[in-house]
């Protein structure tokens, strides 16, 4: 039990997690993606004549299952296989962080900002809804998530992939390193 409740080194979780799109592939001609899952469940609930939700979307009802099993495994980890251990960030990335007003390391985001009560604050609805939007249009409009693009797309050497794999790095260092600052000091 040991061995399932404490985090695993980079070098054994991250094959496990490319070894998915062989095993994909190979077992049922399947994509790893989970952005494709949001909108086969909008194919599935809304009724509206909408063309982009028209399609046989229980053809790839194996995705919702999928998507499903993330969303148990990540539940059952967080309230059954917890470690007694903090998560571990980088003494530097706490210390810039500390600098600029947050505080709260003891789970795996800080609640000072991540809380549904930060959302009565500009800075709250800037992180939460502008940033839930964002990334919900630039899944859309890159056609595919950071893990579809980054594990799948690149590993079956799409050049599309590997261009919005470059885009979301270069968002994320601009994020963390220019926006961000200026976020949390709203």
């Amino acid at each position: 039990m040991n061995l399932i409740s404490q985090p695993w080194p980079w070098y054994v979780a991250g094959p496990l997690i490319g070894l998915m799109v062989p095993a994909l592939l190979l077992l049922g001609n399947k994509l790893f993606g989970i952005s494709s899952s949001f909108k086969h469940i909008c194919a599935a609930c809304i009724p509206a004549g909408i063309p982009f939700f028209k399609y046989d979307w229980k053809s790839q009802v194996w995705n919702l299952f999928f998507a499903g099993g993330i969303v148990l495994g990540a539940f059952i980890a967080a309230h059954f296989l917890r470690g007694a251990e903090a998560v571990h960030i980088s003494q530097e990335t706490t210390a810039q962080l500390q600098a600029q007003g947050v505080k709260n390391f003891d789970t795996l985001v800080p609640t000072d900002i991540f809380n549904i009560g930060y959302l009565s604050t500009v800075r709250g609805w800037v992180f939460m809804v502008l940033g839930g939007f964002l990334v919900g249009f630039g899944t859309r409009y890159a056609d595919g998530c950071t893990s579809g693009h980054s594990i799948m797309g690149i590993a079956s050497l799409q050049w599309p992939s590997l261009v919005a794999t470059i885009c979301f790095m270069i968002g994320g260092f601009t994020m963390t390193w220019f926006i961000l600052p200026y976020l949390l000091k709203l």
